[in-house]
């Protein structure tokens, strides 16, 4: 009975620490000394939510500098399905989808020159919210012809935004497209700055969509495509798309901004 009695106070003594103090201590010290990175990330303008910095949104329309592709389900950059693709590097699905963004793309920036991989291969989670500075700066004239900016102003934009590696060695320089868009219209909306330009009539990301679990075998043959970063950006991580729909529920970050915008 003894032993009972014993076993009953310690469980009773841990679930109480375990259960209840620690989260709480824990919860109030990432509160208090780490409140942004406790909730989210969330970035926020004029008291609404935009989105966070640590997950992506899609971008249509030439306006808006476009992120990588996402392989979430049922529709991009869902955080509570966060995965990659099954899809191999030979599988025909993946191939012909990474062929028609790259035509895509090429058409939207004519006479770029080879596509930076990272925007049209999937990260492994399929949230991933930044891309290479090569990939930021292969759309700047793009982005800054459809809003009548000059190059050279956007171009410092992307500067500005470019983070390096972590202490100088760990990781690669990227991007954050979301925060890059959200200070990309502060600058259009900033007087003196935005010249009326015609805009040309650029290809629309289409809808992308979720690859069928086939195994058909096929070489991958992507000349378009260079690869600047490798170590970030393999060709070979796991990839695939997600069907582009506005649901309830969805997370939709910009509201009437950048995520929603046709042009």
């Amino acid at each position: 009975m003894r032993e009972l009695r014993s076993a009953i106070l310690i469980f009773l003594v841990l679930t109480v620490l375990t259960g209840l103090v620690y989260p709480l201590v824990v919860t109030g010290i990432a509160q208090a000394i780490f409140p942004r990175q406790a909730n989210g990330s969330l970035i926020t303008e004029n008291g609404h939510v935009r989105g966070s910095s640590l997950i992506g949104q899609p971008f249509a329309g030439p306006r808006y500098f476009w992120g990588r592709p996402s392989a979430t389900g049922p529709f991009p950059y869902n955080a509570a399905n966060s995965s990659g693709s099954n899809l191999g590097p030979t599988n025909k699905a993946l191939i012909d989808r990474v062929k028609s963004d790259v035509d895509r793309i090429r058409a939207a920036h004519p006479g770029k020159g080879p596509v930076p991989v990272d925007l049209v291969t999937t990260s492994g989670s399929g949230l991933d919210p930044h891309i290479s500075p090569a990939a930021a700066i292969y759309q700047v004239e793009r982005v800054a012809t459809a809003r009548g900016l000059a190059p050279a102003d956007v171009r410092q934009l992307v500067d500005r935004h470019t983070e390096g590696r972590w202490l100088g060695v760990i990781g690669e320089a990227r991007v954050n497209v979301l925060e890059l868009n959200l200070d990309l219209d502060r600058l259009s909306r900033t007087p003196g700055l935005e010249h009326p330009r015609p805009s040309p009539s650029l290809p629309q990301p289409p809808l992308s969509h979720r690859p069928p679990p086939d195994r058909e075998r096929g070489g991958l043959k992507i000349s378009a495509i260079s690869l600047p970063f490798q170590t970030n950006f393999s060709l070979f991580s796991r990839l695939g798309g997600g069907r582009w729909e506005k649901r309830a529920g969805v997370m939709r970050g910009l509201g009437r901004g950048p995520s929603q915008a046709g042009g």
